[in-house]
Protein backbone atom coordinates (compact mmCIF):
# COMPACT_ATOMS: atom_id res chain seq x y z
CA UNK A 1 0.00 0.00 0.00
CA UNK A 2 2.55 2.24 0.73
CA UNK A 3 4.69 1.77 -2.52
CA UNK A 4 1.50 2.22 -4.45
CA UNK A 5 0.77 5.46 -2.80
CA UNK A 6 4.49 6.59 -3.61
CA UNK A 7 3.97 5.65 -7.13
CA UNK A 8 0.45 7.34 -7.85
CA UNK A 9 2.29 10.56 -6.09
CA UNK A 10 5.09 10.78 -8.23
CA UNK A 11 3.12 10.47 -11.32
CA UNK A 12 0.87 13.18 -9.87
CA UNK A 13 3.10 15.31 -9.07
CA UNK A 14 5.33 15.01 -12.52
CA UNK A 15 1.92 15.57 -14.36
CA UNK A 16 1.65 18.81 -12.51
CA UNK A 17 4.62 19.90 -12.56
CA UNK A 18 4.55 19.47 -17.06
CA UNK A 19 1.18 21.60 -16.85
CA UNK A 20 3.15 24.07 -15.83
CA UNK A 21 5.64 24.38 -17.88
CA UNK A 22 3.11 24.39 -20.99
CA UNK A 23 1.88 27.14 -19.50
CA UNK A 24 4.31 29.35 -18.73
CA UNK A 25 5.71 28.49 -22.38
CA UNK A 26 2.34 30.02 -24.07
CA UNK A 27 1.60 32.47 -21.59
CA UNK A 28 0.46 36.27 -22.91
CA UNK A 29 3.28 37.30 -20.65
CA UNK A 30 6.04 36.08 -23.15
CA UNK A 31 8.04 38.72 -24.50
CA UNK A 32 8.22 38.41 -28.90
CA UNK A 33 11.40 38.66 -30.39
CA UNK A 34 10.66 39.14 -34.03
CA UNK A 35 10.80 42.58 -35.61
CA UNK A 36 11.62 44.43 -32.36
CA UNK A 37 13.36 47.63 -33.09
CA UNK A 38 14.82 50.61 -30.96
CA UNK A 39 12.04 53.03 -29.66
CA UNK A 40 12.27 56.67 -31.18
CA UNK A 41 13.94 55.42 -34.55
CA UNK A 42 12.39 54.56 -38.00
CA UNK A 43 14.76 53.17 -40.38
CA UNK A 44 12.22 54.25 -43.24
CA UNK A 45 13.05 57.69 -42.53
CA UNK A 46 14.83 59.49 -45.42
CA UNK A 47 18.57 60.69 -44.38
CA UNK A 48 18.10 64.34 -46.00
CA UNK A 49 15.47 66.87 -45.64
CA UNK A 50 13.59 67.67 -48.77
CA UNK A 51 14.24 70.55 -49.99
CA UNK A 52 11.73 73.58 -50.04
CA UNK A 53 9.68 74.38 -52.89
CA UNK A 54 10.62 76.72 -55.05
CA UNK A 55 14.44 76.18 -54.25
CA UNK A 56 15.68 74.44 -56.95
CA UNK A 57 13.65 76.73 -60.18
CA UNK A 58 16.21 79.68 -58.99
CA UNK A 59 18.04 81.02 -61.76
CA UNK A 60 22.03 80.57 -61.17
CA UNK A 61 22.01 84.21 -62.23
CA UNK A 62 20.45 87.16 -62.62
CA UNK A 63 19.78 88.56 -65.92
CA UNK A 64 22.44 91.16 -67.17
CA UNK A 65 21.51 94.91 -67.52
CA UNK A 66 21.56 96.63 -70.75
CA UNK A 67 24.61 99.01 -71.21
CA UNK A 68 23.18 102.61 -71.45
CA UNK A 69 25.15 105.32 -74.04
CA UNK A 70 28.63 105.15 -74.00
CA UNK A 71 30.14 108.61 -72.74
CA UNK A 72 30.45 110.89 -76.10
CA UNK A 73 34.36 111.43 -76.67
CA UNK A 74 36.35 113.30 -78.70
CA UNK A 75 36.40 111.73 -81.70
CA UNK A 76 32.36 111.56 -82.62
CA UNK A 77 32.12 115.35 -81.98
CA UNK A 78 32.53 118.81 -82.93
CA UNK A 79 33.28 122.08 -81.00
CA UNK A 80 31.57 125.53 -81.48
CA UNK A 81 30.64 128.79 -79.68
CA UNK A 82 28.12 130.81 -79.43
CA UNK A 83 29.03 134.67 -78.29
CA UNK A 84 25.10 135.59 -77.87
CA UNK A 85 25.61 135.18 -74.04
CA UNK A 86 26.76 138.93 -73.78
CA UNK A 87 29.38 140.10 -71.78
CA UNK A 88 29.89 141.83 -68.52
CA UNK A 89 32.62 143.78 -66.53
CA UNK A 90 35.31 142.77 -68.79
CA UNK A 91 33.84 139.04 -69.76
CA UNK A 92 32.32 137.48 -72.41
CA UNK A 93 29.91 134.64 -71.82
CA UNK A 94 29.77 132.41 -74.77
CA UNK A 95 28.08 128.63 -75.15
CA UNK A 96 30.39 126.10 -75.68
CA UNK A 97 28.73 123.85 -77.88
CA UNK A 98 29.53 119.91 -78.41
CA UNK A 99 27.80 118.08 -80.97
CA UNK A 100 27.64 114.27 -81.53
CA UNK A 101 28.91 113.59 -85.10
CA UNK A 102 28.49 109.96 -84.81
CA UNK A 103 26.01 107.02 -85.57
CA UNK A 104 25.32 106.07 -82.27
CA UNK A 105 23.57 107.72 -79.28
CA UNK A 106 25.88 108.99 -76.66
CA UNK A 107 25.94 110.46 -73.15
CA UNK A 108 27.28 114.40 -72.30
CA UNK A 109 28.15 114.72 -68.52
CA UNK A 110 29.22 117.03 -66.35
CA UNK A 111 32.41 119.83 -67.13
CA UNK A 112 34.50 119.96 -70.33
CA UNK A 113 38.27 120.75 -69.59
CA UNK A 114 38.90 124.25 -70.96
CA UNK A 115 42.43 126.11 -72.05
CA UNK A 116 44.05 128.88 -73.85
CA UNK A 117 46.52 127.13 -76.16
CA UNK A 118 49.20 128.42 -78.82
CA UNK A 119 47.65 126.33 -81.53
CA UNK A 120 46.07 123.14 -82.48
CA UNK A 121 49.35 120.69 -81.02
CA UNK A 122 50.77 123.06 -78.93
CA UNK A 123 50.61 123.58 -75.45
CA UNK A 124 47.94 125.02 -72.93
CA UNK A 125 48.99 128.77 -71.83
CA UNK A 126 47.94 129.54 -68.30
CA UNK A 127 45.49 127.80 -66.31
CA UNK A 128 42.62 126.03 -67.22
CA UNK A 129 39.35 127.04 -67.15
CA UNK A 130 37.46 126.50 -63.31
CA UNK A 131 34.27 125.30 -62.70
CA UNK A 132 30.94 127.02 -62.88
CA UNK A 133 28.96 125.04 -60.27
CA UNK A 134 25.91 127.51 -60.63
CA UNK A 135 24.14 125.00 -62.67
CA UNK A 136 23.88 121.18 -61.81
CA UNK A 137 25.51 118.47 -63.29
CA UNK A 138 22.61 117.01 -65.84
CA UNK A 139 22.31 113.77 -68.19
CA UNK A 140 22.93 114.84 -71.58
CA UNK A 141 21.92 112.79 -74.05
CA UNK A 142 22.76 113.38 -77.80
CA UNK A 143 21.59 111.77 -80.77
CA UNK A 144 23.41 111.69 -83.38
CA UNK A 145 22.87 115.79 -84.77
CA UNK A 146 21.93 116.63 -81.56
CA UNK A 147 24.50 119.66 -79.51
CA UNK A 148 24.61 119.75 -76.26
CA UNK A 149 26.08 123.49 -74.30
CA UNK A 150 27.78 124.38 -71.55
CA UNK A 151 28.40 128.34 -70.36
CA UNK A 152 32.00 129.63 -70.94
CA UNK A 153 33.08 132.73 -69.53
CA UNK A 154 36.33 134.69 -70.78
CA UNK A 155 37.60 137.67 -68.65
CA UNK A 156 39.98 139.93 -71.11
CA UNK A 157 43.63 138.97 -70.19
CA UNK A 158 44.19 143.21 -70.15
CA UNK A 159 42.38 143.79 -66.67
CA UNK A 160 45.01 141.73 -65.17
CA UNK A 161 48.17 144.62 -64.14
CA UNK A 162 49.97 141.68 -63.47
CA UNK A 163 49.37 139.33 -66.74
CA UNK A 164 52.27 138.38 -69.01
CA UNK A 165 50.19 138.84 -72.44
CA UNK A 166 50.48 136.20 -75.22
CA UNK A 167 48.66 135.26 -77.99
CA UNK A 168 46.74 132.32 -78.15
CA UNK A 169 45.28 130.70 -81.38
CA UNK A 170 42.08 129.30 -79.41
CA UNK A 171 40.70 126.76 -76.82
CA UNK A 172 41.74 122.98 -76.54
CA UNK A 173 38.63 121.57 -74.85
CA UNK A 174 38.27 117.79 -72.90
CA UNK A 175 34.89 116.33 -73.01
CA UNK A 176 34.12 115.10 -70.00
CA UNK A 177 36.14 111.71 -68.53
CA UNK A 178 38.19 111.79 -71.58
CA UNK A 179 42.06 111.78 -72.39
CA UNK A 180 41.41 113.18 -76.48
CA UNK A 181 40.57 116.71 -77.13
CA UNK A 182 39.28 119.56 -79.64
CA UNK A 183 40.80 122.50 -81.00
CA UNK A 184 38.47 125.29 -81.57
CA UNK A 185 40.03 128.04 -83.83
CA UNK A 186 39.33 131.64 -81.99
CA UNK A 187 42.56 133.81 -81.71
CA UNK A 188 42.32 136.17 -78.45
CA UNK A 189 45.11 137.26 -75.49
CA UNK A 190 45.95 134.98 -72.73
CA UNK A 191 47.88 135.16 -69.35
CA UNK A 192 51.30 132.99 -69.12
CA UNK A 193 50.78 133.32 -65.66
CA UNK A 194 49.43 130.23 -64.07
CA UNK A 195 47.51 132.07 -61.29
CA UNK A 196 45.29 133.92 -63.35
CA UNK A 197 41.99 131.88 -64.06
CA UNK A 198 40.81 133.74 -67.22
CA UNK A 199 38.20 131.14 -68.10
CA UNK A 200 35.48 129.32 -66.02
CA UNK A 201 32.83 126.77 -67.41
CA UNK A 202 29.64 125.12 -66.63
CA UNK A 203 28.13 121.63 -66.76
CA UNK A 204 26.88 120.50 -69.99
CA UNK A 205 22.60 121.60 -70.46
CA UNK A 206 20.72 120.11 -73.50
CA UNK A 207 21.08 122.82 -76.18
Amino acid sequence: MTSLRISQGFVFTTAVAAAALMLTACGPGQPQTQGTTTPGTNSASPSTTPASPGASQSPSSTAATPAGPALCKAATLSAATDASGGGAAGSVYMKLNLTNTGTAPCLLKGYPGVSLTTNADGAPIGAAATRDESTPVADVLLAPGQTGTAVLRYTQAANYSDCTLTDAAGYRIYPPEDTASLFLPQPTSACTNANIALLSVGAFQPA
